[in-house]
């Protein structure tokens, strides 16, 4: 951790006058030093925006870089001396004109051989009397990829709420309609039982997912035996595959222990064991494997179902994602059960991989790192 103290008036004015630069205050810096590209730029000034978690620049009058942070150099936006891209160096010149800050977002190019762009948010200012600039700059990328996460969790959320809520409510009118007769009465109570269900089932994910996400996976990890865990996921898929006449083998060539959650654990086996029992046709055979690979403990599940083209492999952990979505209306998924394995596992340490050929079936293999507990290290 890098700590400035700061002892002079004239620093203590440039904390404040950056602060208010970082928190959008629309002021531009006035010191009472001027900056040039014949002047050395006073250290304080750069321990300052060392403390920030802003990249910057600082440009003289003449639009040469006289200071920089290492990570705008990484990004290719300078060159020697040079600003690289022209939209941030008519930003410079249009604060200079004006003395206001601007803030704007600008697109990097990623480097001669690529057509891609670094996407990022910049604050520019005076910072003196001689046409001195600096700019700060602003990563917002990873912010941003979880806002865009966010909305398309909202919308699918809604998405996905309207079917079972629409299905219930028209199957509560047409129950309405035909009160007098007990078979439809039968019939449509039925239907509105599966629809219930899986309503319930759809927001017990969401929140189990929510949990996984927010929870620490630590505060709950101890010494857990894995082989019990696979147990209890395959006995919580009994009566599921008992209904549709799938026999579930386990084997194990030794007791592994893992330290981690066990109901997260417990959870993500779970799924994995009822996603192959519901894509697989009656009377077949899941087998579940645990295995200790020198340091590394797999848990292999594998299906005689109808397996999963390479196209939607790469696509099948996203949420709400279906290969087969009159399937999972049968079978009353989600599309969150393969979302929720994934965070349980990268909780973990660990990784899942996905072997699967159409119509021949499915393995699933959850690799997890075997580590002591801390008081065993």
């Amino acid at each position: 951790m890098k700590i400035l103290f700061i002892n002079d008036n004239w620093a203590m004015g440039r904390v404040r006058d950056f602060y208010d630069l970082l928190m959008y205050r629309r002021a531009p810096l006035e010191p009472e030093l001027n900056i040039s590209s014949n002047t050395r730029v006073d250290q304080k000034l750069v321990d300052l925006l060392e403390l920030t978690d802003a990249d910057y620049l600082i440009v003289d009058s003449d639009d040469s870089v006289i200071r920089s942070s290492d990570t705008v150099i990484n990004i290719g936006l300078v060159e020697g001396n040079r600003i690289t891209s022209e939209n941030i160096r008519k930003l410079v010149r249009n604060v200079r004109k004006k003395h206001e800050v601007i803030e704007a977002e600008v697109a990097i190019p990623r480097g001669s051989l690529s057509n891609g762009f670094h996407e990022r948010r910049v604050r520019i200012s005076t910072i003196g009397r001689d046409g001195t600039v600096a700019v700060l700059i602003f990563d917002d990328t990873e912010a941003r990829r979880l806002d865009a996460v966010r909305r398309d969790f909202v919308a699918n959320i809604s998405h996905e709420l309207k079917t079972p809520i629409g299905g219930i409510s028209i199957l509560a009118e047409a129950l309405a309609e035909g009160s007098n007769d007990p078979e439809l009465v039968k019939n449509f109570s039925e239907r509105m039982l599966i629809e219930a269900n899986r309503l319930s089932h759809l927001v017990q994910e969401i929140i189990d997912l929510s949990r996984i996400q927010d929870q620490n996976t630590m505060q709950n990890s101890e010494m857990v035996s894995l082989n019990k865990v696979v147990e209890e996921a395959i006995y919580q898929s009994k009566v599921r595959a008992e209904k549709r006449h799938v026999e579930i083998n386990f084997a194990a060539d030794e007791e592994v222990e893992f330290f981690g959650d066990r109901k997260q654990l417990v959870m993500a086996i779970s799924n994995l064991v009822e996603n192959a029992i519901n894509y697989s046709p009656e009377r077949t055979t899941v087998n579940v494997v645990l295995r200790k690979n020198e340091d590394v403990a797999e848990i292999a599940i594998s299906d005689q179902g109808v397996g999963i083209a390479e196209s939607d492999i790469e696509r099948i952990f996203e949420r709400f994602y279906r290969v087969d979505s009159a399937r999972s209306r049968d079978t009353g998924g989600t599309g969150l059960g393969l979302s929720i394995v994934k965070h349980v596992i990268s909780n973990h340490g660990g990784d899942i991989q996905v072997w699967s050929v159409p119509g021949t079936g499915s393995t699933f293999t959850v690799l997890l790192p075997l580590t002591k507990a801390k008081d065993e290290s």
